[in-house]
């Protein structure tokens, strides 16, 4: 798969849907917004959190969302290897196919 080609083709389908429904997508904006902005934890470890349960919900173009979005964190390939090793641990063989498309994500998006 070509994760940068596919990641702006969801957020064309999204900006879509922005159109659409524009209600719903400002607050599900504004919701993603509080989310990552207030508490104690930081953007990265929420980012990991989200990626752990994009990895168990099968959602690729989530994985592909927040794999970009720890990037620009500031993770290391070794901190996504970690997390994906405990999505492993926790959901079995399903989360090892999506675990591996997470790294594959990662090191085109690095590349």
């Amino acid at each position: 798969m070509d994760y940068p080609a596919f990641i702006a083709e969801t957020r064309d389908k999204s900006r879509t849907l922005a159109k659409a429904i524009p209600d719903t997508m400002k607050g599900f904006g504004a919701l993603s917004m509080a989310a990552k902005t207030s508490g104690v934890l930081g953007v990265k470890e929420k980012e990991f959190v989200a990626l752990g349960i994009a990895v168990a919900v099968r959602c690729e173009p989530c994985i592909a969302f927040h794999v970009e979005a720890l990037m620009k964190a500031g993770a290391s390939r070794e901190e996504l290897a970690d997390v994906l090793g405990m999505c492993i641990q926790m959901g079995g063989g399903p989360a090892v196919m999506y675990a591996g498309k997470a790294m594959e994500c990662w090191d085109q998006l690095a590349g």
